[in-house]
């Protein structure tokens, strides 16, 4: 990932902090954002004390469209291009019952999801077109697929994780003879450890194990290194083998 520049939005916590710090670790110089910019600087800091500098953080409400403007302008006055776009920020919404959310919350959750992807795409694609790598990267959710999927997630969730998939597909078929890569990852509920802890390096990964954090990340890997004749556009992965069967 030397000399790699890429975006990674949600990176206060969870698997986005993740994200951000194993990219930087491999070399990448990381533009990650968060709602907060508080939050966002706090990732920031770590990953400058491991040592990697070339880290620059940001606020971004991915359901707000102007905060996602001035996301891709303020990159945009950092660097000429972008290699990498992690769409990984999207609201979460508990609740098996449609009425058991409020209307701003469904709004925040299927704006953050779907017209926040859609805008980041948009407003990145300038920096992505000056790459001779560019690529898009999707975390979507098992949610979005017809298979079982033991989320638990709002029927909100559902739409919001919906609509990022058929963005998804269509985006990878029209940007295709760019040379742009549209990936898209819909994994269940995985283990995301601390990946500054040392748990890092012995969670288990064997065969009836949970869908671990590093296994994700390999599989991003894998993807953005294949030669740009080779578009993979997605990767399903099995639900837990304990989920319960519909």
């Amino acid at each position: 990932m030397k000399n790699t520049r890429v975006v990674v939005t949600g990176a206060a916590r969870d698997f986005g902090r993740t994200l951000a710090v194993r990219f930087a670790a491999l070399g990448a110089e990381v533009y990650l954002s968060a709602r907060s910019l508080e939050a966002a600087q706090a990732t920031r800091d770590e990953i400058v004390a491991l040592g990697y500098d070339k880290v620059h953080a940001f606020s971004c409400d991915l359901a707000e469209p102007a905060s996602v403007r001035a996301f891709a302008e303020q990159v945009g006055r950092l660097t000429d291009r972008v290699d990498i776009v992690l769409n990984n920020g999207a609201g979460w919404l508990e609740g098996f019952d449609l009425d058991a959310a409020t209307d701003d919350e469904i709004t925040a959750t299927i704006a953050s999801g779907g017209t926040g992807t859609v805008l980041m795409a948009k407003h990145f694609l300038p920096l992505l077109r000056g790459s001779e790598r560019p690529d898009i990267v999707n975390m979507i959710s098992m949610a979005a697929s017809r298979r079982s999927d033991p989320c638990g997630g709002n029927p909100a969730f559902y739409a919001a994780k919906g609509a990022q998939a058929n963005f998804a597909e269509i985006l990878s078929q029209r940007l295709r003879p760019e040379g742009v890569r549209v990936i898209s990852l819909y994994p269940p509920d995985f283990r995301n450890v601390d990946p500054l802890g040392p748990e890092w390096e012995t969670t288990d990964r064997r065969a009836g194990a949970d869908l671990t954090a590093q296994s994700l990340i390999d599989c991003i890997l894998f993807a953005v290194s294949q030669p740009r004749d080779c578009f993979i556009r997605s990767f399903d992965f099995e639900p837990p083998s304990n989920a319960s069967k519909e």
